[in-house]
This record gives structure tokens, sequence and C-alpha cells, in this order.
């Protein structure tokens, strides 16, 4: 039988609390939704893993994550359908709630990292979890976001994520001027993705390289150790925040859509950075 089965229960209240920020602030605590994100929780941050919930079905299809959970010494309750709704609306039968712990931006300069990611005033949680998940993919080294940033632990971008928010450091509440100043005293160049910059991806890309052959005279290198910072969702970077970088740089739009948004912009950067270093 479950051990878990009255929905109206105060743990399953207090789960639930999570979805809200405020819940999350007061006890440092976040929810991680999902057999992905809660698999990859548990291989990559089982220290931070308080408690996993899962239906008997779940528990059943999902064997590997409750055993993993087990032998990292994770407390497993299995719960009845209703509580589990109750708890969260996208769990898919499978729900974890972690302590919060992130990294530093000191962590991340102490890796000397040739591949960063800055997000300045990303507010859609959608958007910010897919930029991780395609920096992740892209191989970055970490993932800066700015304040006035939406939270990382909002579910949606813990779901948008799909367990790579476990895979690389994700720093927040950092000035913009500070993240940039730090970042290029690292030695990375500060490329600022717009679509009124000065340098087209595509031509960057065909001439990064040591030998720079035909790279115009102040182009970036893509090959060289990069931070690209990304705008806001709907007003992309104003001027003062282009102004710090030391470059930028446009995707070249070749059919007849008006832009791309920030998650698919992020992944192209990333990527031809990721192609250029390697």
């Amino acid at each position: 039988m479950p051990e878990l089965t009255n929905p109206r229960a105060e743990r399953v209240a207090s789960v639930r609390a999570l979805v809200g920020r405020s819940a999350r602030s007061r006890s440092g605590r976040f929810l991680v939704e999902g057999p992905q994100g809660v698999r990859e929780a548990i291989h990559c941050a089982p220290e931070h893993v308080r408690d996993l919930y899962v239906t008997l079905a779940a528990a059943e299809r999902y064997a590997g994550i409750v055993s993993d959970a087990v032998a990292a010494r994770v407390r497993v309750h299995t719960v009845a359908v209703d509580v589990l709704e109750a708890m969260s609306g996208d769990a898919q039968g499978v729900l974890a709630v972690l302590d919060a712990s992130e990294a530093t931006l000191t962590d991340v300069l102490a890796t000397r990292p040739r591949l960063v990611a800055v997000l300045a005033r990303v507010r859609d949680p959608g958007n910010a979890g897919s930029v991780i998940r395609a920096a992740d993919a892209a191989g970055a080294d970490a993932v800066l976001l700015t304040e006035a940033s939406v939270d990382v632990h909002n579910p949606k971008v813990v779901r948008s994520t799909a367990g790579s928010l476990f895979h690389l450091p994700v720093v927040t509440g950092l000035s913009l001027v500070d993240a940039v100043t730090a970042l290029r005293s690292a030695g990375l160049a500060i490329l600022a993705a717009d679509g009124s910059g000065d340098y087209d991806l595509d031509d960057l890309l065909d001439v990064a390289g040591p030998s720079g052959n035909g790279r115009p005279s102040g182009a970036p290198d893509l090959s060289q150790p990069t931070a690209w910072v990304f705008g806001n969702e709907a007003w992309g970077l104003p001027e003062h925040d282009r102004a710090l970088s030391d470059a930028v740089v446009r995707v070249p739009i070749r059919g007849r859509a008006e832009s791309l948004n920030l998650a698919t912009a992020a992944t192209v950067c990333l990527y031809a950075s990721a192609r250029a270093q390697r």
C-alpha cells in the first residue's frame, strides 16, 4: 500500500508550496518533477536530494531511479496517485525535493572556462531552462543569470533543463557589469548576441582559428574562450548592455522569419563557438 494516501496532509501541502518562489526562499528547497530530471538529480547531486515521492506504478516502471535513490540514502516515499497530483501536476509519477545549492562565479572562474552563457534579465522560465539545456549540450562550462532574471529553481525552468541543471554550474543574482568584468579578466571575449550586430555569426565561423586568415581587423575569433551575452525575450539587449561587450554578433536570418527566439539564437551561438573551439 502507498505510504502517503491523504492529499490534504501537511506534508503534501508543504511540497506543493514549493511551486511558489516565497516558499522556496524560506525553505531553501525546490522541486524536480518527472523521471528525467529526478534521475539526473540523483545521479549528479544525490547529496542535495531530500525526498523522493513515487506512485506504485512509477516505482515499478522506474525501478532504477528508486534503487539509485535507496543506494544514495535518499528517503523514498510511495504515494497514492491523487497525493502526487496534489503535490504537482507535472510529476509523471516521480517527484523529488532538493536542497538548493548554487555555484559561485569564483567557482566557475577557477575551472578556467572556455565557453559561458550569460543571461541578462531573462525572465521567461521556458527560455531560461532551454538555454541551460543547450549550453550543456554544446559543452559550455557554465551559465550565469544576472539579477532580475527568472528564479532558476522555478519548476518550469527546472523541467525545461531536462536534467541539465545538474550537469554544469549555474550562477544567479549577478550584476551584468560584475559578471562581464570578471569573465574578461579571466581571458574570455565578451560577445553580445543581437539582431543588429556588426558581425555575422556565419562569417566569423568561416574565419575562426589561430591563423586568422580572412578575419577582419578587430573581429572576434570564435575559437578563443568566449562568453555569450543574451538579452531579455521582449527587448533584447539595451545599448548600455551591448556596450559592455567586445563585439555584437548577429545570427543571420536566411528566410522570411522576423527573428529567432532567445533559446534558438543562444543554441546557434553556443554551437558555433563549440565548433570553432574544437
